[in-house]
C-alpha cells in the first residue's frame, strides 16, 4: 500500500466529480491524489511521514481556476496608490496625497482602480480636479477596468496631448469646449501616450512584485489563472518565478494579438506553446474586440442609450480578425476575444464560423471573454459552434442604482440581455468564471457572491443569478474545462493533480448574502501547501 504525503480527513468535500460529488477524505502522494471516498476508508494510506488534517467538516474543494486574470500586469500595479475603494473627490484627495508623501522613487503620482463616476452626480475627474490636489507633480490615474485613465494638466503637457492628438480610431483624447484635452483618455491608444512616461521597472523588481502577487492569489485559494495578455518574455518571466520556486499557481499564458500585427506574428505563441513548463504554459493567443460599455468603446449592435448615431469601436476590422483566426486555429491555438458589446461578440462567433467552415470542425474551444451583452440570435450558437463563454459575475452591478454607468449605457431595453449568464447557460453555453484581476478583486468568493445574489434590474427581466453548485463548477471543473484540461485539474478524482483548498466553513451551509466572511484557509498547489492558516 502506497502511503500519502498528506491526508484530509473528516470533510465536507465537494469533489466536482459527477461519478463521485462528495467525500470525507482525500489522500496526496506527491502532486497527484492517491484516494477520494470516507474518512474510514483513507487510513489504509496512513504512514509513519502523513500529515493528518482534521478538516472538521468544513469544505475541500478543487483549486480555484480563474478563467480570466492579468497576473504580470497586476503584479506590477501593486506599486501604485490602490484606489479600489475610493467613492468622492475628497477621499481621492487623502489616498493621492498619502501617496505623493510616502517618498516613491518617482516624482509621478499613479495610481489604479478608480471608478467612473466618483463626483456627486456621476461625473467624472478633469486635470482642473487633479491639478487643485497635485499641481506641480504628474498625475496618472488609470479606471478599474484598464481601459480609462484620468491625468492632470502637468502628465498631458509632457506627452503632448493638452491640446488634443490624433490617436486612431480606437482610442481618444477627450477634449473641452475650450480646445483643451479635459484630462480623460480612453483605451490604450490614448492612454499609452502617457503610460509609456512612467519611470521602467527593473525585472527583479516585477520578480518580487510578481511573488507578492501569487502568494495573494494562493491566499484565496487559487491555483490556477489564465492569463489574458503576455508574450514570450512575460511567459519567460513566469518561468524565472517557477525556478526560483517561489510560483505558487499554475499560469496559462496567451499571445496577445495586436491590431497591427500580421499572420507570421503568431509564430511566437507557437513558440510560447513549445516552451511551456511544469505550471506555466503557452497554446493560447488573446485578441481585444473592442473597449468597454462604460466609456462608449464596446461595440454594440445598436446605438448607446442617450448617444444617437453611436455604437462604439471595433479593434480589428472583420476581414483582419477573420484572417489571423483562421492562421491561429491552422496552427491548433486556441482563441479568447474581449468582447464587452453585443456587436463584438456577433463580429466573432460570425470569425469562428468562417473559422470553423474552412479549417474543419475541431474541438477547439475557442472563447469568447466577458460578454457582457448579447444578442437574441447569438445565444444558441455558443453551443452550435462550441464557443466557451467565459464570464465574470463581479463586473455586473447588483443593482441599477449604483456608482456603476453601465446600466445607464445600454438603457432599460436592453437590460435583460446583459450579463445573461442564465440565460446563456439555458441555451446550451459551457460557462468559465474568473475575476478580471485587478479589474474586481481576486478573492473567489467575490464573484461567487455577485453571481448567487444578483436579482433582475427591473421587473419582467429575466433572472440571471446561479447556483452555488454552478457558480463553483464554473471556477473550478468548467474553468479547467475551458483550457483543455479537465481531465487533469478542477477535479478531486484519483490521479489527478493535486490542486485543492480547505475553505473556512461548510460553504453549502453558509447563507448566500454572507458569503464573503468564507476565505481559504489551506491551499494545495501541485501537492505543496501555498498557504496555511
Amino acid at each position: 500500500m502506497t502511503h500519502a504525503n498528506l491526508l484530509i480527513t473528516n470533510a465536507s468535500i465537494f469533489t466536482a466529480d459527477d461519478q463521485q460529488p462528495r467525500a470525507e477524505s482525500i489522500a496526496v502522494q506527491g502532486n497527484r491524489i492517491l484516494f477520494v471516498g470516507s474518512s474510514a476508508d483513507a487510513q489504509s494510506f496512513r504512514g509513519p511521514n502523513t500529515r493528518i488534517i482534521d478538516a472538521e467538516e468544513r469544505t475541500v474543494m478543487p483549486g480555484f481556476i480563474d478563467s480570466h486574470f492579468h497576473l504580470l500586469n497586476g503584479a506590477k500595479e501593486l506599486r501604485f496608490a490602490q484606489l479600489q475603494d475610493v467613492r468622492s473627490l475628497e477621499s481621492l484627495r487623502e489616498e493621492l496625497v498619502n501617496y505623493a508623501e510616502a517618498g516613491t522613487r518617482s516624482e509621478w503620482v499613479a495610481g489604479i482602480g478608480l471608478i467612473y463616476g466618483i463626483l456627486p452626480g456621476g461625473g467624472s475627474i478633469t486635470r482642473h480636479h487633479l491639478d487643485e490636489i497635485i499641481p506641480h507633480r504628474p498625475v496618472y490615474l488609470m479606471a478599474y477596468d484598464g481601459h480609462t485613465s484620468w491625468v492632470n494638466t502637468e502628465a498631458l503637457r509632457r506627452a503632448n496631448l493638452l491640446h488634443g492628438r490624433d490617436v486612431g480610431t480606437f482610442g481618444e483624447v477627450v477634449m473641452g469646449d475650450d480646445g483643451l484635452a479635459i484630462g480623460e483618455l480612453r483605451e490604450p491608444p490614448a492612454m499609452n501616450r502617457v503610460e509609456e512616461l512612467l519611470p521602467p521597472i527593473t525585472e527583479e523588481e516585477t520578480l518580487d512584485l510578481l511573488a507578492r502577487a501569487v502568494k495573494m492569489a494562493a491566499g484565496y485559494g487559487l491555483t490556477s489563472v489564465h492569463n489574458m495578455n503576455g508574450n514570450l518574455e512575460d511567459l519567460r518571466m513566469y518561468q524565472e518565478l517557477e525556478a526560483r520556486g517561489e510560483m505558487l499557481l499554475r499560469v496559462y499564458v496567451p499571445f496577445l494579438v495586436r491590431p497591427e500585427m500580421k499572420p507570421e506574428a503568431l509564430s511566437e505563441a507557437i513558440a510560447m506553446r513549445a516552451a511551456s513548463s511544469r505550471k506555466v504554459r503557452g497554446g493560447l493567443v488573446k485578441f481585444f474586440m473592442d473597449g468597454v460599455i462604460e466609456s462608449y468603446t464596446g461595440l454594440l449592435l445598436d446605438d448607446y442609450e442617450g448617444k444617437p448615431g453611436w455604437r462604439g469601436a471595433a479593434n480589428f476590422e472583420p476581414e483582419h480578425f477573420i484572417e489571423l483566426a483562421l492562421e491561429a486555429d491552422k496552427h491548433g491555438l486556441q482563441i479568447a476575444v474581449h468582447c464587452t458589446g453585443d456587436g463584438a461578440v456577433r463580429r466573432v462567433l460570425d470569425a469562428y464560423q468562417i473559422v470553423r467552415k474552412q479549417n474543419g470542425a475541431r474541438d477547439s474551444r475557442h472563447r469568447i471573454e466577458h460578454i457582457e451583452l448579447v444578442g437574441d440570435t447569438d445565444l444558441a450558437r455558443f453551443a452550435e459552434l462550441g464557443v466557451i463563454a467565459a464570464m465574470q459575475p463581479a463586473h455586473s452591478p447588483l443593482t441599477v442604482a449604483s456608482f456603476d454607468p453601465w446600466p445607464a449605457r445600454v438603457g432599460p431595453a436592453r437590460y435583460r440581455r446583459s450579463f445573461a449568464w442564465r440565460t446563456l447557460r439555458k441555451a446550451g453555453a459551457h460557462l468559465a468564471f474568473g475575476s478580471d484581476w485587478t479589474v474586481a478583486s481576486m478573492n473567489p468568493m467575490t464573484g461567487i457572491y455577485a453571481a448567487l445574489n444578483r436579482t433582475p434590474w427591473q421587473d419582467g427581466d429575466p433572472h440571471q443569478s446561479q447556483t452555488l453548485e454552478e457558480t463553483l463548477l464554473g471556477y473550478t471543473r468548467d474553468a479547467a474545462y475551458a483550457e483543455h484540461e479537465e481531465h487533469e485539474k478542477g477535479i478531486l478524482k484519483e490521479g489527478c493533480l493535486a490542486d485543492t483548498v480547505m475553505l473556512s466553513e461548510n460553504i453549502f451551509q453558509t447563507p448566500k448574502e454572507d458569503i464573503m466572511r468564507v476565505k481559504a484557509v489551506l491551499t494545495i498547489c501541485d501537492g505543496e501547501i501555498t498557504h496555511e492558516e
